[in-house]
């Protein structure tokens, strides 16, 4: 018996990247990214949030760019980093909807979002990508360059401009809800 398999096409997706793309993408939709994406996780995160409520803006424009939940381990085999996954986003819940309203448009993690992360990514058009959990070494050959932004005293939670060549990504929640 035959059995016909059909494989999902695989849409590129160049970062940064305009309203318009995002609010194409729908959920359950398989990506590969490539250009900038900034890096951050939990201490970097409240280091912005701190920022931005004294300052009411972030000491660098991340206005719309994109940022992956993620703490790379050092260079390895030539490579910027010897490995880079996704952390669990849900930790980064309490400022992301700040960091939407001050431009993000794009995240990327793993696991489940709150409802006002969800709400906030309809209100500002901004999207939730997720990406493989347990295959940091894998995801790192999709990194072919980073630099250190700001906050080099967090290590790996510092703020990295990466740049992605044929990154991995699915969208969880899209810019615009599905009826």
């Amino acid at each position: 018996m035959t059995e016909n398999l059909t494989l999902s096409a695989i849409t590129r997706l160049d970062l940064p990247t305009s309203a318009e793309q995002l609010v194409a993408l729908h959920v359950n939709q398989e990506l590969r990214l490539f250009g900038a994406i900034y890096t951050m996780r939990d201490a970097g995160h409240q280091r912005a949030i701190e920022y931005l409520e004294a300052h009411g803006e972030l000491p660098f424009s991340l206005a719309g760019q994109a940022l992956f939940y993620a703490g790379p381990t050092p260079g390895k085999a030539g490579r910027p980093f010897g490995a880079i996954g996704p952390t669990t986003s849900s930790r980064m819940d309490a400022f992301t909807p700040k960091l939407h309203r001050a431009g993000i448009n794009l995240t990327l993690g793993k696991g489940q979002r709150s409802e006002a992360v969800r709400s906030a990514c309809h209100e500002t058009r901004s999207v939730y990508l997720t990406t493989i959990g347990g295959a940091a070494a894998l995801l790192a050959r999709h990194v072919v360059s980073a630099e250190l932004i700001a906050w080099p005293d967090l290590g790996p939670e510092a703020l990295y401009r990466l740049q992605l060549e044929g990154f991995p990504a699915w969208v969880s929640i899209a810019a615009i809800e599905s009826e």
